[in-house]
């Protein structure tokens, strides 16, 4: 594994875990798995989780694609750079996703959108 795979999995892990460790003490261990499996447009959001939710699922699209090819190319430099480059995005607002996931509406919301995405990563 090189450095720039290393530094890209070390980066989501960090993201999943903040994301779960603030999912699981908002809800409960045992809800955890019935959060992810529910319909997310039953939980209503603030017009400001929304427009985050919005950036979020055009990032997470992007990435979701890349992801992709990257396991089937990942030699490929440019996809790669376009993956560092997302990573980058998502550290900025990564202090805003801890503070929206207090609210189990938006994390349940969250977790639905994020569910597709974790089998290719």
């Amino acid at each position: 594994m090189d450095a720039y795979e290393s530094n890209r999995r070390e980066f989501l892990k960090k993201l999943g875990l903040i994301a779960g460790a603030t999912l699981v003490s908002a809800t409960g261990l045992a809800q955890v798995e019935k959060l992810i499996t529910e319909d997310k447009e039953k939980y209503s959001l603030t017009p400001e989780q929304t427009k985050f939710m919005t950036k979020y699922e055009k990032w997470l699209d992007e990435f979701h694609s890349m992801a992709k090819f990257q396991k089937k190319d990942p030699e490929h430099m440019g996809n790669n750079k376009k993956l560092v480059a997302l990573s980058e995005e998502a550290k900025k607002w990564q202090m805003e996703l801890v503070e929206y996931m207090k609210d189990e509406n938006f994390a349940r919301y969250f977790m639905i959108t994020t569910e597709r995405v974790t089998t290719v990563i």
